[in-house]
């Protein structure tokens, strides 16, 4: 079975290495370097450069359609042979929410509630970024569930980054 795997940038090569990834996805700031690891292949890197925030802020990239766009091509092309790693800078926001929003596009009749259960299961410290959700939510065609369900399972504990973890796709 495919895993989708969540970790911060401090933990990507060790985490890239551990589980033999094939693809990986970088949401971070437009600015932050992120060298790839040699074992990803570079049309198996998927940049979406973007800050972590909900609300439009001076000097910031808000994520928007295209992004979530971008994010739902990439991952319906994963050929599910390798594990799917997923980043961001802590591990906790941007990372959380394209790893839900990746196992509710791949799986579409799968419980938007079940997902966000798994994912707070898996990682005490998730915390979705809403906006990436929400936009996803709406391309989905989800109706609201997957907002309401990220909104249900609320903040996690506080943590300067999130431990690695694996997302079940199923």
């Amino acid at each position: 079975m495919p895993t989708l795997h969540v970790s911060p940038l401090s933990k990507l090569d060790a985490t890239v290495a551990a589980c033999g990834a094939s693809h990986l996805v970088s949401l971070i700031n437009v600015s932050t370097p992120v060298e790839r690891p040699a074992s990803i292949a570079e049309d198996r890197h998927l940049f979406l450069g973007m800050s972590d925030i909900s609300q439009p802020m001076d000097g910031h990239v808000l994520a928007g359609r295209e992004h979530v766009e971008r994010l739902l091509v990439f991952v319906r092309g994963w050929d599910r042979a390798a594990p799917l790693v997923i980043h961001c800078w802590a591990g906790i926001s941007r990372s959380t929410a394209a790893a839900y929003i990746t196992a509710c596009a791949l799986a579409p009749t799968r419980d938007e509630e079940a997902a966000a259960d798994a994912l707070r299961i898996a990682s005490p410290s998730a915390t979705p970024n809403a906006r990436l959700v929400a936009l996803a939510d709406v391309m989905l065609g989800r109706n609201g569930r997957m907002i309401r369900a990220i909104e249900r399972i609320g903040r996690g504990a506080d943590a300067f980054e999130g431990k690695p973890f694996v997302l079940p796709l199923e």
